[in-house]
């Protein structure tokens, strides 16, 4: 049974009678068991995954409608709730609690014959880009497992990447699933701002995350936007994309668009390899026919900055429900007066977590507002402004994900500085709003480059058609696992 398929390639297979979804699923969930315990990127599994997919096959046999994914094997970040199963969102805050509903993006693909083989690990609520910040232990890259895979949604991609999914959901607040795809070489997906329904995802940054598809091929992120995009009455900050087919005319190539090199993240700081890479990239899309030319975006420098200020804000206030009183878990009240409780109980909330909630108190707080929250707003205004302006005279953009190669485990836990600045290039995305994709482009000392493309807003299927053109160029070794 061969598990290194795409998503497409599954339900071919599947369509032609070629592979029973059973057999697909037991052999997975085998695979698991195999290699998960060295990789970690499961917090829990399905236990009924095998009879699901018996279900499927009977529908299948008996003629009945099946859904577009034919009982393919998702894994799902555990910041996105499941109902009557565990979403622990990496914390000890949340060990035990069981999600009461769907959400809309689960829905979506329940009603598509979807199969979640498990939740996957992160960095707790989201907060980090190593996943080492999980109160579960560090998911390790399939790669080198010395090393780490990326975050936050860093279990979602070694799960793609190892072989122990088709698919998988993440969230992307500043890179979340950029970094990690360019980590563990597979493919990333950021939407427009709206475009998936944020609706059951636990928050941390309202007004910038969104959940994005992990998958090998830029064709089963399209298939997978395909299923969970949309207007959701759940959530209002959903938009309308007319029910649009992201999979048709995804081989149309690039010939004559214009694309404009991100001078501020090419720059100081970038790692030699990857610059290597990214101009090779470059060469490669300007032999499909594209127009490649410097753009500067000066205000990308303060990018990160404002994207912490105006992050930790918003988790301060999200993470505020996290007082043991209306999310939590067994401890009593008895001998406590109101503050010290809930003092106690978020003992145990995380570091990166904690020192998240701190800031988010102190950077909106009276006296310090206007000094940065105000100007992270303002930051984030001009620089919406910039790059609006450069897709005036470009169709897309283009980027290292990550400037740097894969570190080790451990290497930067206790540098919160330097690990800041690794999302000097995925930020952006976030701030404006707009679409952004990471592509495995190179593998260097057995390490993973990815490359990233932003378009404007809406313009996903432009994207996708850029990401394709410049995936057919690449031939990767596969993973040593």
């Amino acid at each position: 049974m061969n598990l290194k398929i795409s998503a497409l390639q599954f339900t071919r297979e599947v369509k032609t009678g070629n592979i029973s979804v059973e057999d697909f699923i037991g052999k997975t969930m085998e695979h698991i068991e195999k290699v998960d315990g060295n990789l970690h990127a499961f917090l829990s599994l399905n236990d009924n995954a095998v009879n699901q997919a018996r279900d499927i096959d009977k529908k299948i046999k008996s003629g009945d409608k099946i859904g577009q994914c034919f009982g393919m094997p998702i894994s799902i970040k555990d910041n996105i709730c499941i109902k009557d199963t565990k979403t622990t969102c990496a914390s000890k805050m949340l060990e035990n609690y069981i999600a009461p509903y769907d959400a809309t993006v689960i829905t979506k693909l329940k009603q598509q014959d979807a199969i979640f083989v498990g939740k996957v690990n992160l960095d707790e609520f989201a907060m980090g880009l190593s996943t080492e910040f999980s109160a579960y232990g560090p998911s390790k890259n399939p790669w080198n497992t010395d090393y780490v895979p990326g975050g936050s949604s860093g279990g979602s991609a070694v799960s793609v990447s190892a072989f122990e999914c088709v698919a998988s959901l993440g969230s992307d607040t500043g890179g979340s699933v950029r970094n990690p795809a360019s980590f563990c070489s597979t493919v990333g997906y950021k939407p427009t701002y709206g475009l998936i329904s944020r609706y059951g995802l636990i928050s941390y940054a309202n007004s910038i995350e969104q959940i994005g598809p992990l998958t090998r091929t830029v064709e089963d992120a399209a298939f997978m936007l395909n299923l969970i995009a949309g207007l959701d009455s759940n959530d209002n900050t959903t938009i309308n994309n007319n029910n649009a087919d992201y999979l048709k005319d995804i081989d149309s190539g690039i010939e004559g668009k214009k694309i404009g090199i991100i001078k501020e993240m090419i720059g100081e700081g970038i790692n030699p390899t990857v610059l290597s890479a990214t101009k090779n990239a470059i060469s490669k899309l300007e032999e499909l026919g594209a127009i490649c030319e410097e753009v500067s975006l000066d205000m990308v420098k303060y990018s990160v900055a404002a994207y912490y200020a105006i992050t930790t804000t918003e988790a301060g206030s999200n993470l505020a429900r996290y007082d043991n009183l209306r999310y939590g878990y067994d401890f009593s009240v008895e001998g406590y007066a109101f503050n010290a409780y809930i003092e106690k109980a978020r003992k145990k909330l995380g570091p990166e977590v904690t020192r998240r909630m701190i800031l988010g108190g102190f950077v909106p707080s009276s006296g310090y507002a206007g000094k940065y929250f105000l100007k992270a707003l303002k930051v984030k205004s001009k620089l919406t402004r910039q790059i609006d302006e450069a897709f005036k005279k470009f169709d897309l953009l283009i980027s290292p994900t990550v400037p740097i190669l894969p570190f080790k485990i451990g290497e930067k836990i206790n540098d919160p500085a330097s690990l800041f600045l690794i999302d000097i290039n995925t930020v952006t995305a976030n701030l404006t709003g707009k679409p952004a994709i990471s592509i495995p482009y190179a593998i260097s000392n057995g390490l993973p480059i990815g490359i990233q493309l932003i378009a404007n807003s809406m313009n996903d299927k432009l994207l996708l058609q850029a990401a394709r053109a410049l995936e057919k160029t690449v031939k990767l070794p596969e993973v040593p696992i």
